[in-house]
């Protein structure tokens, strides 16, 4: 538990500093917001390019040294940010994520199958809960190291500042900011090399799975979709619905921690920056209650099913929301001198509570009885993370083309599938 624990806070950590690192490159690259996004694209469609591949490696060389293999990866990915930051190429900033979004799949597709089955199935929430606490942990602390350890020469520096520069004065700066970014990566990369060597002479125990009979994973490569391996594969609808429904939770995970900032900013909230940590809270809140509650007083299923109506909730009271009160905020935190915010900001902070327990639940359910093709069917589940890379999109043309705050009945149908799976989904078994 404690190596895989370390395995998820760098998931936590690589994939929210992709937070801080956009509008960085935004300025090094003179990018416009629409080219900058392109960094989170890179990163997240790796995990569907690579996905299946990687669980063919793991059947190849097993968890233990894929997940090695994994952090020599991102190792990798970090070293190429050397020429990406010296030259100011953009194409090779994008290579560079589009290589830890590789290894960070691979990890992923290892270490979440590991926590199922490395215990009893019935708590396999509450640990999945343990690693979500310590990535959203990884996440709130990105964006702070970040800062201290690239910009600590910078202070003030942003878009609207580099503006006012001349183009002398600009391309000075630009070219200083972008050699600042090449230390740290090279120290991240050497301390994922480190963790690579130890992870491979640790004793972490060999995942074995039982129950079905070993598939050549290169079946599935055949060109015959009749093959044993595909139709094996395809006959698990609580899989495939499961890939689905963390397509929609992903999704809402991101539009929740991503666009607050944004929709606060358009409100007029002062301290709209800040907003992420709203929902990063929330979010932790959501994984310690599970944490205590499950299985003790409500089963997995029951938890998914609770979020996924306080998520319908939440969604139309947002929707809804008088954004003149900062009632539902003075309630929450304000007493504790924390910033208030308008209501629907608010609700769209406390969804992060309603979101915690959605990924620990449908793990389990979606991989239970896989037996040998649980590799693959956590590749699948896996190659779901491209719903945080799509759906923002959608919200944001949906924004455009209507309100900001009305764009968010996005939100329903994918917590009405959410609930569809906790209460049917995750049954059917043909």
């Amino acid at each position: 538990m404690t190596i895989i624990g370390a395995l998820f806070f760098i998931f936590g950590f690589v994939t929210w500093l992709n937070g801080a690192l956009i509008p960085f490159l935004q300025i090094v690259c003179e990018l416009t917001e629409s080219q900058a996004l392109f960094v989170a694209f890179s990163f997240y469609i790796a995990y569907v390019v690579m996905a299946l591949p990687m669980s063919f490696l793991l059947d190849k060389v097993g968890y233990k040294k894929a997940m090695s293999l994994g952090l020599v990866l991102i190792g990798l990915g970090c070293l190429l940010f050397i020429p990406a930051a010296s030259t100011r190429e953009f194409s090779l900033f994008l290579l560079a994520q589009f290589v830890m979004g590789s290894g960070l799949t691979i990890l992923q597709t290892a270490s979440n199958p590991y926590v199922v089955k490395i215990g009893p199935e019935n708590t396999a929430a509450v640990r999945i809960s343990i690693m979500g606490i310590l990535n959203k942990f990884a996440g709130f602390l990105a964006p702070i190291v970040f800062t201290a350890l690239v910009l600590k020469d910078f202070k003030g520096v942003n878009a609207q500042f580099m503006a006012t520069l001349s183009e002398a004065a600009r391309a000075e700066k630009i070219e200083a900011l972008s050699n600042a970014l090449i230390q740290p990566y090279v120290g991240m990369a050497l301390v994922l090399f480190v963790l690579a060597i130890l992870l491979h002479f640790s004793k972490l125990p060999e995942l074995t799975m039982e129950g079905e009979e070993q598939i050549d994973a290169t079946a599935l490569l055949s060109e015959s979709s009749g093959t044993a391996a595909a139709k094996t594969l395809w006959q698990y609808p609580h899989l495939l619905l499961g890939v689905v429904a963390l397509f929609f939770y992903v999704g809402v995970e991101v539009i929740a921690g991503d666009t607050i900032g944004l929709y606060g900013s358009q409100l007029g909230v002062a301290n709209a920056t800040s907003l992420t940590s709203y929902t990063m809270a929330f979010m932790m809140i959501g994984y310690v209650m599970g944490l205590l509650l499950i299985p003790r007083v409500i089963s997995q299923v029951q938890a998914l099913s609770v979020s996924a109506i306080l998520g319908l909730v939440l969604s139309i009271a947002l929707i809804f929301a008088d954004n003149q009160s900062t009632a539902l905020a003075s309630a929450l935190w304000g007493w504790s001198g924390i910033a208030v915010v308008p209501n629907s900001v608010a609700i769209l902070a406390v969804l992060g509570f309603a979101n915690a327990m959605v990924w620990p639940a449908v793990w389990p359910l979606a991989l239970a009885g896989l037996g040998q093709l649980t590799a693959r069917g956590s590749a699948l589940l896996i190659m779901g993370i491209s719903g945080g890379a799509i759906l923002p999109v959608v919200y944001g043309k949906l924004s455009e083309a209507f309100t900001p705050q009305s764009a968010y009945w996005l939100l329903v149908p994918c917590y009405a599938f959410i609930l569809f799976y906790a209460l049917k989904g995750h049954q059917l078994k043909s």
